[in-house]
């Protein structure tokens, strides 16, 4: 019986029709336009810095962005032209003959702050809390529509009164400054923080007539930094020193924690907690380490009366390995309790409680 290949009328073409190419028109059309110009070369971007004549509508951006920025406390994202020569005219023809290094952020990100940028601290009583200590501040934002409560209004004032130049924003933009932390419409700018050279302050407490340092090792809450500073300023301390890395900065929380104290004990940050150490040695310091298993007590502590460094382990491990071989001797302080351990800012206020007293008899 003959099969289906057989039949009369068969169809002896390709059902698929015929293959189309990528040649002539087609070609063209997959072919690129070239590379990607950066923001720098983009004569109409706000960060242009070619040698190009700078256009109207360039110039207002820039503009723009140098207000935003001023009200902010930060550079302004603008380019500088003139100070990037463009091979060729025309947006696409340009070739880069002197690159200039930018910090670049993708589209729709938000910048990261600076290390040494200002800090903005939010939340109206928190606030509040900086101003009525004096914290120093470079702006007030205060967000359109705001429920004037009196927390509002006291802030406002003493902002005022203080010559804090006060500035009212939109919640979004000041959503977009916070990050999105709750912030209830209050936001308040704050400088980055002055630290002392610590050749100067070793040099300075030494003038002292009976010298006293604190080192802290570790200390990563602010809040507990801001306490110890405290403490410094109430017991006569000459300073206090810590690691420029694994350690809280004096932000505005520390500068809040610590009452104002901030302003009047000078701190300083050092790249090597033990190197530091061995120099206050060798200027003739006695450097006492607190740890709960020291083999004396704050009680015995003979040193006090002399050129002293008390230093300060971390809130979770205590003294780091090095620094506690590093110090003269470590200090306990006896408990009558089953509690392992004081916070670290606590027995910081303990131990120059008790230095003072020493020295005062």
């Amino acid at each position: 019986m003959p099969g289906n290949s057989e039949r009369r009328g068969k169809r002896v073409v390709s059902k698929k029709g015929a293959v189309k190419g990528s040649g002539g028109k087609n070609r063209q059309s997959l072919a690129g336009r070239g590379r990607t110009l950066p923001a720098d070369e983009r004569p109409w971007h706000k960060g242009y810095s070619g040698d190009e004549p700078l256009p109207q509508k360039t110039a207002r951006k820039q503009e723009n962005e140098r207000r935003a920025a001023a009200s902010e406390g930060r550079a302004p994202k603008i380019g500088q032209p003139g100070t990037k020569r463009t091979a060729g005219k025309g947006p696409f023809g340009a070739k880069r003959s002197s690159p200039i290094a930018k910090t670049r952020v993708s589209p729709g990100r938000k910048s990261a702050t600076p290390k040494d940028g200002p800090e903005l601290l939010v939340g109206r009583n928190p606030v509040v809390e900086a101003l009525r200590t004096h914290v120093p501040a470079t702006a007030l934002y205060v967000a359109l529509g705001i429920d004037m409560d009196e927390r509002v209004k006291e802030a406002v004032r003493t902002a005022a009164e203080r010559g804090i130049a006060i500035l009212e924003i939109t919640r979004n933009e000041l959503d977009r400054m916070t990050g999105g932390v709750l912030h209830q419409g209050l936001g308040l700018q704050v400088p980055p923080f002055a630290y002392e050279p610590f050749p100067d302050l070793l040099a300075a407490s030494l003038e002292s007539p009976a010298p006293l340092l604190i080192a802290l090792d570790g200390i990563t809450d602010p809040r507990n930094l801001g306490a110890i500073i405290r403490s410094a300023a109430a017991f006569g301390a000459d300073g206090v020193f810590l690691t420029e890395r694994r350690s809280a900065a004096i932000t505005a929380t520390a500068w809040r924690t610590s009452a104002g104290a901030a302003a009047r004990v000078k701190v300083a940050q050092v790249t090597n907690l033990t190197r530091a150490l061995k120099q206050c040695q060798e200027e003739g310091f006695v450097v006492a380490g607190l740890d709960a298993d020291g083999e004396a007590t704050l009680y015995e502590l003979e040193a006090a009366v002399g050129p002293l460094v008390v230093v300060v382990g971390s809130e979770g491990r205590g003294l780091s390995r090095l620094v506690g071989q590093t110090c003269d001797l470590r200090v306990g302080i006896p408990m009558v309790s089953d509690v392992e351990s004081l916070n670290a800012s606590v027995a910081a206020a303990v131990t120059l409680a008790e230095v003072s007293r020493r020295r005062r008899m």
